[in-house]
């Protein structure tokens, strides 16, 4: 399996209600791409002061990375990105096989 996580630092311009609806779409993506296994996400609860202003988590799991590479390029997928990264103040990912 590949997990795919992506934290989410927004701009001062990003209302709540956008990071919402931003992150409601992102959720969406697991029924617009089958190859998605699972997908989660959460808000940052941890007390110990080292986010770095990220505040979303999301964790999306795929089968293997040719699924991964699927998911990448899908339109779905691609509409979802130009849709967030106005308003983004910073972004990271990180993909792991599970071991």
């Amino acid at each position: 399996m590949i997990k795919h996580v992506v934290l989410l630092k927004f701009s001062e311009e990003a209302t709540t209600e956008r990071r919402a609806n931003l992150a409601a779409a992102f959720a969406g993506l697991a029924t617009q791409i089958p190859e998605i296994l699972s997908l989660e996400w959460g808000l940052n609860v941890s007390p110990e002061g080292l986010d770095k202003g990220f505040t979303h988590c999301f964790l999306v799991t795929f089968k293997d990375e040719a699924a991964r590479d699927v998911y990448l390029p899908h339109p779905a997928h691609l509409a979802f990105v130009g849709e967030l990264k106005p308003w983004l103040a910073d972004v990271v990912v990180i993909d792991y096989a599970v071991s």
